[in-house]
């Protein structure tokens, strides 16, 4: 057996004698069993559900249609019998010979005695039979509020896709240039190579290849850093685990078609809102008017009583009493409380109606930009295809010319930074597409 064969069977025949080393002995045990975590390919569809799913946003636009939902059922609630049980003890107390009961002299019958105990109970029943109003321009506003709360989540889910479909092209942008990093300063380190190998470098171009390389690497280095961090915010918006190494499955698109989408926008979910916000607030205020209005309703009520003069209330006397009728309630005077919130709720619409003819102008302006923006960055993106093409022709031209000894490396250096801008900058077209798109999307729904 060898010395280190010894060895580590002594450590761990030490490890399992001694108590303290054998709970570090299975701790260590235990971590080399957990599986360590890989890699996960995750696709531009995914991404979208993962951050819906985690958006805090959208659970609170969803919160509202349910809160919405429970106003309207609460003001529902108004049209349905209701039924009031009630139940009361007294103790009348004499306050000039407490403990005492009090006797009445009444001519002719001789002392009474006053019970002073007296319990209660009753029941009473309203119906109401008709508001004038009030009930049902309450109801329309509980609606168009869901109606509202409805439109915020359609608002809130576009939003999001539209910030998760930046967040995800964005990573996969520094995915892309970190490979054109790389391949620009593995151009530079296989002219240095090959310069070597032949034996016709001369100092210049040797220096100032490698100037480049140190440059490129840090350029790489930094690339790689702005990768991790749209990698990890990426990850903490589809609340997956910092450790797992995303693959990004969706790569951007050589070709781009034209968008067959409408050239005027008519709708969008931000007017809906507007909308039926405008419309709760109507139907609010004739509500609040309505409020000065009667109410009929049918009442019936049971009611019985007991007195002693003592506690021992069955021992003494009852009576039971009951009645059904028909109230009218008018409201004379509320001190201008209702008219006054009428007018704050038709003020509310008035200044929604003009925040709506407001986004309306701007969001119809906007997005004719999101289209001729996307017709021009798609015209843009042909061009810079076929110049890249050419520059790349040119690149392999100054190296061939190097390797020959016909030039120095300073031409090959600029046809190189060329190259590079031409890459960053085709792909920062593409993104920009898929931007232009996405900002479409955002204005029309899918």
């Amino acid at each position: 057996m060898s010395i280190i064969k010894k060895n580590f069977v002594f450590f761990l025949f030490f490890c399992y004698n001694n108590r303290i080393m054998k709970f570090i002995y299975m701790f260590l045990l235990l971590a080399l069993c957990v599986p360590s975590l890989g890699a996960m390919e995750l696709s531009f569809s995914r991404a979208i559900e993962m951050i819906e799913a985690q958006s805090e946003d959208l659970q609170i636009a969803e919160l509202n249609i349910e809160r919405a939902q429970a106003g309207l059922s609460a003001i529902q609630g108004g049209r349905r019998p209701s039924l009031t049980l009630s139940a009361s003890y007294m103790n009348l107390i004499d306050v000039e010979r407490p403990g005492s009961t009090t006797v009445i002299d009444i001519p002719g019958f001789g002392g009474f005695e006053m019970p002073n105990n007296i319990g209660m109970a009753g029941a009473s029943l309203a119906v109401p039979l008709y508001t004038f109003g009030r009930i049902s321009n309450a109801a329309e506003s509980a609606r168009q509020a869901i109606e509202a709360a409805k439109s915020g989540t359609y608002l809130a889910r576009r939003e999001i896709r539209a910030a998760a479909a930046q967040i995800y092209w964005t990573a996969r942008l520094t995915d892309e240039i970190v490979i054109i990093t790389q391949r620009d300063l593995e151009s530079s380190r296989n002219a240095q190579r090959h310069l070597e190998r032949v034996g016709r470098a001369g100092r210049a171009n040797l220096v100032r290849i490698q100037a480049d390389i140190a440059a490129k690497e840090v350029a790489l280095f930094d690339a790689q850093f702005n990768r991790d961090s749209a990698h990890r915010l990426l990850k903490v918006m589809a609340g997956i685990d910092e450790n797992v190494n995303l693959i990004l499955t969706d790569a951007f698109p050589n070709t781009f078609t034209p968008l067959n989408v409408p050239q005027t926008l008519e709708t969008n979910p931000r007017w809906e809102l507007l909308e039926a916000q405008i419309s709760m607030h109507e139907s609010a205020a004739r509500g609040r008017r309505s409020e000065r209005n009667p109410i009929l309703v049918a009442t019936a009520s049971y009611n019985y009583m007991a007195a002693h003069t003592n506690a021992r209330l069955w021992d003494g006397f009852d009576n039971q009493s009951a009645n059904v009728g028909v109230a009218l309630q008018i409201p004379l005077l509320d001190g201008g409380i209702s008219r006054a919130n009428a007018r704050a709720e038709t003020l509310a619409a008035d200044a929604l109606r003009q925040e709506l003819q407001k986004s309306q102008r701007l969001m119809r302006n906007q997005y004719r930009d999101a289209l001729l923006n996307h017709e021009r960055l798609r015209g843009n993106l042909n061009n810079r295809l076929q110049a890249r093409d050419l520059i790349a022709r040119s690149v392999q031209m100054s190296q061939d010319r190097l390797f020959a000894g016909q030039t120095n490396a300073v031409e090959l250096s600029d046809a190189q930074s060329s190259l590079l801008q031409m890459d960053m900058l085709l792909l920062n077209t593409k993104f920009n597409i898929l931007m232009a798109e996405e900002t479409v999307r955002k204005f029309i729904g899918n």
